[in-house]
């Protein structure tokens, strides 16, 4: 149970400094990672994914160092 609390905390922090990084709401992230932990990952990668592809546009190519 202990585990599962410091878990949601943890990825609570990570998704609210990375959604400020890419500039996506950061409260609803945070809320999410606070309600379910390491279970949304995959829809804040993607989601993050589609931030940089708006920014950037579709067709340009994007390099990181």
């Amino acid at each position: 149970m202990m585990v599962m609390i410091l878990m949601s905390v943890f990825f609570c922090a990570y998704f609210y400094i990375q959604a400020i990084r890419y500039a996506m709401p950061a409260k609803r992230w945070a809320f999410l990672g606070l309600c379910g932990g390491p279970m949304f990952l995959p829809l804040f990668v993607i989601k993050q994914h589609i931030s940089v592809r708006k920014a950037a546009g579709y067709n340009n190519l994007f390099f990181r160092a």
